[in-house]
This record gives structure tokens, sequence and C-alpha cells, in this order.
């Protein structure tokens, strides 16, 4: 297929997080045959049960791998175009990395390069599954190239993540006599007024630190005093998380209760010379693989402003140019002496 051909036949075949196993397939023929025609291997790994991450590699390890996750959000929405852009689910987020990573891949096979790997994983969406399976099995990659949307721009640093779900107790009672409960929801509220007043910190190369309150919930009925009520925040980290976790337990003492549930570090990611380069406040795969698939490198076409979107669209100018930097990518790199 051409590459918008065949950016929108990965986006016509839904793989909504946890219903990868279609796209995964599609996928294995796909990178099998270009493994049959170049003498490479091709493979499913299986990260969960009917969710498997596909793996390619031409020569005996991959020392370079270009890699994006398979999975979208929801809801999915089909593919249409126009003369600029592709639309539907995931053209950016990250249908149309992986058909730039596959025609990238194809011309560089075609020259006689080797050395190098496609790796595309399951569960980015929520929880990485696929990117930490792929850690516990590494296969000696020096680099890894991961894409997401930038706008063909290398990052040079993301921001982490840090969830916390904000759970407060009360006591039940007749809302006509409140002074015999004990509201969940006062205390939910107050608690979350007082992280709002956090003074989160600011990094010179991240950027300032931020809080979304994403979910907010509780209570029974309008004239019941809320025994329960809880709430989910995010926290985008540019650096150390110690202060930031210290000053929420402090914020919520004697509301409510802070449970962690996530923590994903802010990172420093590798530049290349002459490349434009940018800073993204987003969270990738690349925490979870850890140093088992070498030092990582961010960069893709599309906007993340429309990733997630009933509006996903990348434009098709972006998407030509990204099947000639990740090949230049791959070259230089494979260029590099080893340590």
């Amino acid at each position: 297929m051409q590459l918008f051909e065949l950016t929108r036949a990965l986006i016509d075949t839904e793989s909504i997080t946890g219903n990868e196993e279609r796209i995964g397939l599609q996928l294995l023929e796909t990178v099998s045959a270009l493994a049959a025609r170049h003498g490479g291997r091709a493979e499913l790994q299986q990260a969960e049960p009917r969710r498997a991450n596909v793996f390619a590699c031409w020569g005996d390890r991959p020392l370079v791998t270009l890699s994006t996750h398979m999975d979208t959000v929801p809801p999915f929405f089909p593919s249409r175009e126009d003369e600029s852009f592709i639309y539907g689910r995931g053209a950016c987020d990250t249908k149309g990395i992986i058909a730039a990573m596959l025609k990238a891949a194809e011309a560089l096979l075609e020259s006689g390069r080797r050395g190098f790997g496609l790796l595309f994983v399951v569960g980015e969406e929520r929880n990485s599954a696929g990117a930490y399976h792929a850690a516990a099995h590494p296969q000696g990659a020096r680099y890894i190239i991961n894409g997401e949307p930038t706008e063909n721009q290398l990052a040079l640093g993301s921001k982490g993540a840090l969830r916390y779900e904000i759970a407060a107790r009360g006591r039940m009672a007749h809302s006509a006599y409140p002074e015999l409960g004990d509201s969940a929801i006062d205390k939910l509220l107050d608690a979350l007024a007082a992280i709002r007043a956090i003074p989160l910190p600011v990094d010179e190369l991240l950027g300032a630190s931020t809080l979304n309150i994403g979910t907010i919930g509780g209570g029974r009925a309008p004239n019941v005093i809320a025994d329960e009520a809880k709430a989910e925040i995010m926290i985008r980290l540019v650096g150390d998380s110690t202060a930031t976790k210290a000053a929420v337990e402090a914020a919520v003492a004697g509301k409510a209760e802070p449970r962690e549930m996530l923590e994903i570090p802010a990172l420093r990611l590798g530049s290349l010379p002459g490349m434009p380069t940018t800073v993204v406040a987003y969270t990738t795969d690349i925490p979870a693989y850890g140093t088992a698939w070498g030092t990582p490198y961010l960069i893709g076409p599309g906007s993340i402003h429309v990733a997630h979107t009933l509006d996903e669209r990348i434009p098709k100018r972006q998407l030509e140019d990204a099947v000639g930097i990740y090949q230049n990518m791959v070259i230089q790199l494979l260029s590099r002496p080893s340590n």
C-alpha cells in the first residue's frame, strides 16, 4: 500500500486499548512479509491474553528500534481525507506514525540497511502493558526512536505524571438536619481547594508543573448528607516528585486520604544535531522501557493538540516527511561507534 492508503487502513482497524488483537495480527502480516523478502524475523510478544506486541528485526539484533503503540483512546471513528489531512481515530496517535515507520523500514531494507527493528506495543493509552513486557524481554538495542505526535520535532524532554485518588469519608444524615451528619463532599471540596493552592515547581527546560482535577463524585441523593466522595487528580511533573507529594499529603490532612495511583517521571531525552527540537507535556511509553531498549528519542508527525479529539487528524505533508526523518535517524544512529 502507499503511505496514505496504509494510514487509512490502520485507522479503520479499531484498536481501542484492550482490543488490539486485530491490529496486531494485521501488522504481523505486514512485517512478516518484509521479513520474508529481506531476511529478517517477525513475531508476536504476548503481553497479556489476546494482547500482543509486534516485533521485527533485520540483523542479529536491532541496534536501533523504531517503536510506537497500536492502541487508541475511545471512541472509534473511521478514516476520511481531504487535500491536506487524513482524519480518524488514531490518525496522529499513532496510526500515521506506524505507517511512516513501516514505509521507512521498507526503504531502509531496499537500500540494503540492516541492524534495526520495529516494535509496536499494546496498552500505552492506559498502563503501558506492552512496553513493560518489552522491557522484560530486551533484544540488545542501543537506541529506541519512540513515535508520538511532536510535529516532526525531536523532543528534548517530556513531563511526567503523578495521579492520585482523593477519598473522603463522612456520616450520612437527613439533609434537613445536617448537624447530625458529616459531609464527605464538603471535606473533599476543602481538600481539593487546598491542593489547588499548592505552589508547583517550574523547570527551565520543561516549564511549569500543572494540576488537573479530572473526575469528582460522591453522595447518595440530594436529601442525604454524603458519607463518601472522591476525586481523581493528575499532576504533570517537571522534576523530582518528593516535595510535591509532601505538599499533597499536607494539603489533605484531616480532610481526605490521598491514594497514589500512578507515577511516571519527567524525562530528558536524546538529541541529534541539526534537528528542530521541542519539549512535550504528555507522557509516553519511554519510562516503561527503562534502559532495556537503549537511549530514547521521541519524534513523530501530527499535533498532540488534536489527538484524543473528535477532529483527530494528521497532515499529509508531515506524514511524508516523517518517512525520511525516520530513515535518516536510523542511518545516523547505526553509524555511531559502539561504546
